[in-house]
């Protein structure tokens, strides 16, 4: 956590992790406080494609091991919320379903994607930062390769 949290931002951020689902801007405001990992979970196609959130960790859920770098997650975050974002939600949804039935938390869903959907404009509209995915595997803990 930041040094300096004003008690507004401190309201939001409690707030936002009492909920499962985020829009990309309380994301956003929780990675710049630390008190999230963000988690991108889309193909590399898709990150090569439209690059990816600043600060988030490449984990695909189409490659292998998805399930063993996911909780590796978990442990990386010591006590943060990880939030899942995918492209327009569905597949962070949907992971988000499955970890919720398996009676797993820790976990929320940036369900507006990196693209959006009728929930918001998404990470690149909104205009939140994106760096490339070489970037951000260059960053990535040695524990998520």
């Amino acid at each position: 956590m930041s040094a300096a949290i004003s008690p507004q931002s401190f309201a939001t951020t409690v707030l936002a992790q009492s909920r499962k689902v985020w829009s990309t801007k309380q994301a956003h405001a929780a990675l710049l406080e630390d008190q999230v990992r963000l988690l991108d979970i889309r193909s590399r196609e898709e990150w090569r494609e439209t690059g990816v959130a600043q600060g988030a960790w490449l984990v695909s859920m189409h490659e292998k091991r998805f399930p063993e770098r996911l909780f590796a997650t978990r442990q990386l975050a010591e006590g943060r919320t990880v939030a899942l974002i995918c492209a327009t939600g569905g597949r962070s949804g949907a992971v988000m379903n499955a970890l919720r039935q398996a009676g797993h938390a820790g976990f929320v869903d940036v369900s507006e994607g990196m693209l959006g959907n009728r929930l918001g404009p998404g990470w690149i509209a909104a205009g939140l930062p994106v760096v490339s995915m070489n970037e951000a595997l260059a960053v990535l803990p040695a524990a998520l390769l």
